[in-house]
């Protein structure tokens, strides 16, 4: 579970949008950070319309928005048990929307 202070602040908050060739849609990344430095808060985000309507067209994403760690996939949501950290999963996110966006 996350802390539940009031004093973030937002370090990270990028929104990439991917040409139509290599699949469409758009990555978008937030995170806070609590006064020590470490990520409390984030959100990670597939979002592709074309490919999922439903979820507001994510597709992919990762938060901890309602208290505890967890994955939406096509409208599925379900906890992360392994969670280790942010950058841990960073990397798996970047490593599961290659399977929607493909690179020339």
């Amino acid at each position: 579970m996350r802390p539940n202070s009031q004093k973030y602040q937002k370090v990270i908050n990028e929104v990439f949008y991917v040409a139509k060739k290599n699949g469409g849609g758009l990555v978008k990344s937030e995170a806070w950070e609590d006064q020590e430095g470490k990520i409390v808060k984030y959100s990670l985000a597939y979002i592709n319309l074309l490919i999922f309507a439903g979820d507001n067209g994510r597709v992919l994403g990762n938060d901890n928005t309602h208290q505890y760690y967890h994955r939406h996939f096509m409208g599925e949501i379900t906890p992360v048990d392994d969670f280790k950290d942010y950058q841990d999963l960073v990397d798996r996110f970047e490593k599961e929307i290659k399977e929607f966006i493909k690179w020339e």
